[in-house]
């Protein structure tokens, strides 16, 4: 596949501060790329230098072949961004806010217009078509930064934390948007720490931490390199086995308890499932609830970042 954004050592130093350390990874033709880390970590720092704002202390990358600082303005020509915070002109119109950025970017005046009323369409802006961005509530403004974006028949789309702190509905309407437009062949480089969004859309993550990629793959092979995560929850009705009981069964490595819900953390799920049953006929018990658990992407994450030091060493 094609990469359209290749990342070779990219390295970003504040004084005696690294904030990116010789980062490499790709994104190739129509992906959903996800990336993740903790606050601190160095997304933003690296998605500035992608995108134009701050220049790499050493190392390059390119979109779409262009070096990001030997060819600035050709690199930028292929991208759109939509930010965390909606940055639309406030005193213009939902219309002229996507007619403006339209003749920056130079599309045609019959493109423009097919594409706006499409895209106000998709997300639901028609009846604000004439109301001033100042009035647009948060999510209705942030629906506007991803239409004024994609008016620009971007190649590459960078979203930071679209759906960070809206309501449910222009949530979904955003995802949804974005996923067809993937569908359709743009390529998406997506900074969120929503780990369900993140599962959801992304065909790749990079997990980075303290300035470095830690970890780079498919949701799901992600998932599957942590196998010691995978447990079995088990939920009695009525009495319920011990603690140490449970502990002791063949395969279970640590047993965790909350709000009277065990887990039983184990590498054969399969296995500790039929002793489970065979312990709690024997004993004569109820279960109200038993089921086998993988990891989620969110365990993926605080498994490769401090973040795991933090929730398993309290």
């Amino acid at each position: 596949m094609k990469a359209v954004i290749e990342a070779k050592n990219l390295t970003r130093k504040f004084g005696h501060l690294i904030a990116v350390d010789h980062v490499k990874f790709k994104v190739y033709q129509g992906e959903i790329f996800g990336f993740l880390g903790p606050n601190g970590a160095g997304k933003t720092t690296t998605v500035r230098m992608l995108t134009g704002v701050i220049n790499p202390t050493k190392g390059t990358a390119t979109i779409q072949g262009h070096d990001i600082s030997k060819e600035p303005l050709l690199s930028r020509t292929h991208i759109a961004v939509v930010p965390e915070e909606a940055n639309v002109y406030l005193d213009l119109s939902v219309w002229q806010n996507l007619m403006l950025m339209a003749q920056l970017y130079g599309v045609s005046r019959h493109r423009r217009l097919r594409k706006a009323n499409r895209l106000l369409d998709a997300l639901g802006l028609v009846e604000k078509k004439e109301q001033k961005a100042r009035v647009l509530s948060k999510g209705l403004r942030q629906r506007l930064m991803l239409c004024a974006a994609l008016v620009t028949d971007p190649e590459v789309l960078f979203l930071d934390e679209p759906t960070n702190g809206l309501d449910v509905q222009s949530a979904r309407l955003i995802r949804r948007t974005v996923r067809d437009m993937n569908l359709s062949g743009l390529t998406v480089f997506l900074t969120t720490h929503n780990m369900s969004e993140a599962g959801e859309l992304c065909s790749r993550v990079a997990i980075m931490d303290k300035g470095c990629i830690v970890a780079i793959d498919s949701p799901e092979k992600l998932r599957s390199t942590i196998s010691s995560s995978q447990y079995v929850e088990v939920r009695f009705a009525g009495a319920a086995l011990k603690h140490k009981e449970l502990s002791s069964l063949p395969g279970v490595s640590q047993v965790n308890m909350e709000n009277g819900t065990f887990r039983l953390y184990t590498k054969s799920p399969g296995h500790v499932l039929t002793e489970v049953v065979r312990m709690v006929d024997k004993k004569g018990l109820e279960l109200e609830e038993l089921s086998n658990c993988k990891p989620s992407l969110e365990d993926v994450f605080l498994h490769f970042t401090s973040g795991f030091k933090k929730r398993y060493l309290k």
